[in-house]
């Protein structure tokens, strides 16, 4: 029996698509690393290579201008002069002759003259347009042919249509066209047959309907990729490009966010779709068609695995990226008329079709609907906007909005996460929310904010998402490492000390676990770095962080104060420190009862009270005194909900509008208040916020007229995650030197804890037992929860590691557990220790010094951990 007529020839070779960009194509390394990348898949893989190139860097815009000029001939003249001498100098550095671009270089120059070029006619600027990628790629050529290496070149438009989409209008036909490749067997032989193995094509241009050139809009040559891989049925398209892959956010703007390593077609079409720059969104739809795999590989680090875009990525449910678009522009049509009334919205979207405009985001209520433009996929411009409105407002009041920004969050199954997305709600909760909107595809939930506000919100909502499980950074089937430890990669990595001292850690173990085990040299190298800013008059340390004797002793040394919130541990302290001056400490508690008030008095401590309640009902004990008044500010900060301690939420501080009253009872006493103080939240990073609660207070304190001391609590951030940013302490000590310079007369009081003593901590565990339940693999340890309650409690993320096993490679994720009959006693998720961990080995959680034995308990009946100091 005859084969089909399109069936293709059984010889019929594999094809690999690479596409490079502007950057890569300008300089004459990207030439030699595009060569050696093509030479290898042909020798290692044995596929024949199509690679797609876009214009030198920094062409396009200047083929753009010189359109947008198209009516000043000089500059139009002069335009054209500058890219001819650009391209023969990179004719010089890559060693070619300067006739190999002669013609093309001719073809630019005709161009400037064109009688079209008066009334910049679109199909002379797509022409024009065009004249990047056929230089570059001409350049290319003829560079790899020098080299020995047999290439062919191959004009794009030869092989890529474009075809005409319903309601397109002349522009978007001409210059942001679509293609649909005639992905057929016989095509894919005759594009075998038309040269060599190896080949050079353009990005960015097709053929157009009437046969002239057609322009696929800004992104071309990824989506020209995408059409070939599609056309060639590839076994795969390769997108190298100036990052690793696609990450969990933008890693210029939060250096945090994660490779994603692996994505399904759809996950991936959302991220492009919603801001992620890296890869065009319209070239993902013609590979999942095709089932062609994407690749996304990083020209600087081809070693890196990059992104795998396919159709046999792992569903794993939760939010994989958070991005953001600017230049949004909402359009907000509101009249009474529309509940209910047939044919309203048909009207509406009637006359933005008729202005080529199409909608992104549509949020409706009972007289509103609000609609979002980008201006990626729209020409959107004041007059178009203009017009929009003139029409608009002859069914409905209009109003315009913008700039704006899109926040997205895109992920599987974003309406079963909405429970764990409190701290994002929370967030959106304090800025100015124009729009939300959730996909019908449950892919993506969307806010569209005030555009100032986009890059500022990213970081925080990243760590939000990450810190709450929504983002599950630990599967390793998808998120591959931060962008941080990407580029600190060649970097040594400073060890932790439990690294460094092993075997004396181990040594520790064998005396029995669970145990805390505390590096004092640790304690002091904070100590001494807090010490050192200038700006900061007394350092008072937060008892409540970590007790243990041998700490206290330690940062009494470094001539720290203390800072108490119990009577307990007032008598702890000065049990430990009897000599310890009354002044160095500082009492600040809450709800606490009169007999705790009396202790501290009698003590002569610092006593701060944070309501109007002690003077009301105890006026006795508080009359004539000298107090420091704790303050609400009305916000909070932190990594958790559960650690901010402003806001109306919080049980902490007098509210600021309080204050008249509270002044007024003070005055009836004889009272004098001789501070201020905020402590609004734990693991704070940015540190500007000190400042701002620097000035808040300050400025309440001019209107007092007694205070001589702001004391801005602590909070400083903690990276518990290696790949964290760590805190950045000289920002901070700056910003609080800007405060002082606005406020010089009062000192400044800060109290931290955490940050002085979690990274000197251990929390030393064995391992129990190790089991296997329907796929889940679990690791269990002689404590939990009752030892180390920040997991359950805050959904807090420690570093696990087997120490008997450091050196092991990393082995299947596996959920680290507690003895504890509770099913939050979860230490770690999805932590991948080595596939031998056994029954008796050690496990370390690190950064467990604040918060850890503090907060223990003996649930269950369970003893308490033993503690350990370590001093060397």
């Amino acid at each position: 029996m005859n084969p089909p007529a399109n069936a293709a020839p059984d010889n019929l070779a594999d094809w690999t698509v690479l596409k490079f960009g502007g950057t890569s194509v300008a300089r004459r390394a990207g030439w030699e690393t595009i060569g050696a990348l093509m030479q290898r898949r042909a020798d290692e893989e044995g596929t024949k290579v199509l690679v797609v190139v876009s214009a030198l860097a920094g062409v396009t815009n200047a083929l753009q201008a010189i359109c947008d000029a198209h009516a000043d001939a000089d500059a139009v003249r002069a335009g054209i002069d500058a890219l001819v001498h650009r391209h023969e100098a990179f004719a010089d550095e890559l060693g070619v002759e300067r006739g190999a671009v002669r013609d093309r270089l001719a073809e630019l120059i005709g161009l400037g003259v064109d009688p079209r070029a008066a009334s910049g006619a679109l199909d002379w600027q797509a022409e024009v347009l065009a004249q990047g990628e056929l230089l570059s790629s001409t350049l290319g050529a003829a560079f790899l042919q020098a080299q020995g290496l047999d290439v062919g070149w191959v004009d794009s438009r030869d092989w890529l249509q474009a075809q005409a989409l319903p309601n397109q209008n002349g522009w978007s036909r001409r210059l942001s066209a679509s293609c649909l490749p005639q992905a057929d067997a016989l095509t894919r032989a005759r594009f075998a047959d038309a040269g060599p193995a190896l080949r050079i094509a353009q990005g960015f241009i097709a053929r157009g309907e009437d046969g002239g050139t057609a322009i696929l809009g800004r992104g071309g040559s990824d989506t020209s990729a995408a059409y070939f891989g599609a056309l060639l049925g590839a076994r795969r398209v390769e997108i190298w490009t100036d990052v690793p892959g696609m990450f969990s956010a933008n890693p210029r703007a939060v250096p945090d966010a994660r490779l994603l390593s692996r994505l399904d077609y759809e996950e991936a079409q959302e991220i492009a779709t919603t801001g992620a720059k890296v890869l065009h969104p319209r070239c993902i739809h013609p590979c999942r068609e095709a089932r062609v795999p994407l690749w996304i590989r990083d020209t600087a680090r081809p070693d890196l695995p990059g992104t795998v875009i396919d159709g046999g990525a792992a569903t794993v449910p939760g939010v994989k990226a958070i991005s953001s678009r600017r230049g949004i522009v909402l359009v907000s049509m509101e009249t009474i008329g529309m509940w209910q009334q047939v044919g309203f919205l048909s009207d509406v979207f009637e006359r933005f079709k008729a202005h080529g405009l199409s909608v992104d985001l549509i949020g409706s209520s009972e007289t509103n609907v609000t609609v979002s433009l980008d201006p990626s996929d729209n020409l959107v411009s004041t007059n178009v906007l203009d017009a929009l409105c003139a029409d608009l407002a002859q069914v409905c009041r209009v109003k315009v909005i913008a700039p704006c920004a899109a926040v997205t969050l895109v992920g599987r199954g974003m309406r079963s996460l909405l429970h764990r997305l409190g701290e994002v709600w929370a967030q959106f909760g304090r800025e100015r929310v124009h729009l939300i909107s959730q996909s019908s595809n449950d892919l993506n939930l969307t806010f569209v904010v005030d555009e100032a506000l986009a890059d500022d919100v990213l970081p925080t909502l990243h760590a939000l998402l990450a810190q709450s499980g929504a983002m599950p950074v630990h599967e390793t089937a998808v998120f591959g490492p931060s962008w941080r430890r990407i580029c600190a990669a060649d970097a040594a990595r400073t060890p932790a000390w439990w690294e460094t001292c092993r075997d004396e850690v181990l040594a520790r173990a064998a005396r029995g676990t669970p145990r805390y085990l505390y590096h004092l040299p640790t304690v002091r190298e904070r100590a001494r770095e807090l010490a050192a800013l200038p700006a900061i008059d007394r350092r008072f340390y937060a008892l409540k962080a970590n007790p243990h004797p041998a700490i206290l002793r330690t940062l009494e040394a470094e001539g720290f104060g203390f800072e108490c919130v119990s009577a307990g541990e007032l008598e702890h302290l000065f049990a430990v420190l009897p000599a310890l001056a009354p002044a160095r400490v500082l009492f600040t508690p809450s709800f606490a009862p009169r007999d705790e008030y009396e202790d501290a008095f009698e003590r002569g401590v610092h006593v701060t009270v944070d309501s109007l309640a002690p003077l009301r009902q105890w006026p006795e004990l508080l009359r004539g005194r000298r107090v420091l008044l704790r303050i609400d500010p009305g916000f909070g900060e932190g990594h958790h909900e559960k650690v901010r301690t402003g806001g109306r939420e919080a049980k902490f501080g007098l509210a600021e509008d309080a204050l008249p009253e509270f002044l007024a009872a003070v005055r009836e006493l004889g009272l004098r208040i001789t501070g201020l103080h905020a402590h609004i939240g734990s693991g704070v990073q940015d540190p500007r916020h000190w400042r701002t609660v620097f000035a808040r207070l300050a400025a309440l304190a001019d209107r007092i007229g007694t205070v001589e001391v702001i004391d801005v609590g602590g909070g400083l951030g903690v990276a518990y995650d290696p790949d964290g940013e760590a805190f950045d302490l000289g920002a901070y000590g700056a910003a609080l030197a800007d405060a002082r310079a606005g406020w010089p007369h009062y000192s400044l009081w800060v109290e931290p804890g955490r940050w002085l003593v979690a990274e000197a901590g251990a929390l030393l565990l064995s391992v129990t037992q190790v089991a296997t339940k329907s796929g889940v693999r679990r690791i269990g340890a002689d404590a939990g929860m009752n030892a180390l309650m920040r997991p359950a409690l805050y959904s807090a993320w420690h570093r696990i590691v087997n120490l008997s096993r450091l050196h092991e490679a990393e082995g299947a994720p596996a959920d680290v557990v507690g003895p504890v009959c509770e099913t939050g006693d979860v230490l770690g998720r999805r932590r991948c220790l080595p596939d031998a961990t056994a029954e008796g080995d050690v496990l370390l959680v690190a950064h467990a010094g604040a918060y850890g034995m503090s907060m223990a308990n003996r649930y269950n009946l369970r003893d308490l951990p033993a503690e350990d100091v370590f001093d060397v």
